[in-house]
């Protein structure tokens, strides 16, 4: 039987600078990824969360649309599609759904099915599609999918999530180090 993967969009599958450009160009900012060392960007921008989201929902599907592909994302991920169910499950909006896949397309990324979910909690989402490997990018995610589902989470290393994790929770900095884990994990399986 074929496992289900569930993979996140931004910060994993997309680059985890995406958002820097806009915001430096925006907010007159010389930020860098590794400046970002939490998930929670408004301290950085020196504006209340009510104007840092307007400012976000405004630009959000140019940034989304522009978001350059994570290296080895496409590569690895196309490679997995006749061994595994891919379900990228992302806090994006629903309303970004066609502009999301659209993005799939252009970038020539293969996937199963995609589920804009408009919030950070995956955990139920992870659970209705029964999702076995998660992959993320944000600490929090991570951590509670990994102990909430039962299930091991590929982490991808930023400056941002880098509280301890628990034994499930596996970080790598590359997809190559992701494609060799989990090529050694369904082995096991």
């Amino acid at each position: 039987m074929k496992k289900r993967f569930g993979i996140d969009i931004d910060g994993t599958i997309t680059r985890p600078d995406t958002l820097i450009p806009y915001i430096n160009k925006s907010f007159a900012l010389n930020l860098t990824l590794n400046d970002i060392t939490q998930y929670e960007l408004t301290p950085f921008v020196n504006v209340s969360e009510d104007e840092f989201r307007s400012w976000f929902e405004e630009n959000e599907p140019l940034i989304y649309k522009e978001s350059p592909i994570s290296e080895g994302a496409k590569e690895t991920i196309n490679t997995w599609m006749d061994i595994a169910d891919l379900y990228f499950i992302s806090a994006r909006r629903k309303n970004l759904t066609q502009l999301t896949k659209e993005w799939f397309h252009e970038n020539e990324l293969k996937y199963h099915h995609i589920e804009l979910i408009g919030s950070h909690d995956k955990v139920a989402t992870a659970k209705k599609y029964q999702i076995d490997l998660f992959f993320e990018d944000k600490h929090d995610n991570a951590v509670a999918i990994s102990e909430e589902c039962n299930i091991p989470v590929i982490l991808f290393n930023t400056p941002y999530n880098q509280e301890p994790v628990p034994s499930r929770v596996i970080r790598v900095n590359t997809w190559e180090e992701a494609k060799k884990w989990v090529d050694h994990w369904l082995k096991s399986q």
